[in-house]
């Protein structure tokens, strides 16, 4: 385990290989990652409105409650 400085520079040269791995594969890396964040904040919407039906809150959700919402999201949105 190094410092929190190698740990980010490790970190960034991944961020930039990625970067890298997508031009090869003709990818806009911006893109991909605005789907990503898209993707994450419609599963995320979809559990808060499941837990809310129950009564409950993602802080008072169980961590097998709260994967077992992610799974049916990913099933359901896609």
């Amino acid at each position: 385990v190094g410092s929190h400085d190698q740990i980010e520079d490790e970190f960034g040269d991944v961020l930039f290989a990625l970067g890298n791995l997508a031009r090869h594969l003709d990818l806009d890396p911006e893109a991909a990652l605005r789907k990503a964040n898209q993707k994450f904040t419609s599963r995320m919407h979809y559990m808060e409105k499941a837990l809310e039906k129950s009564g409950y809150t993602l802080d008072v959700a169980s961590r097998e409650e709260m994967e077992r919402l992610w799974n049916e999201a990913k099933k359901s949105l896609g």
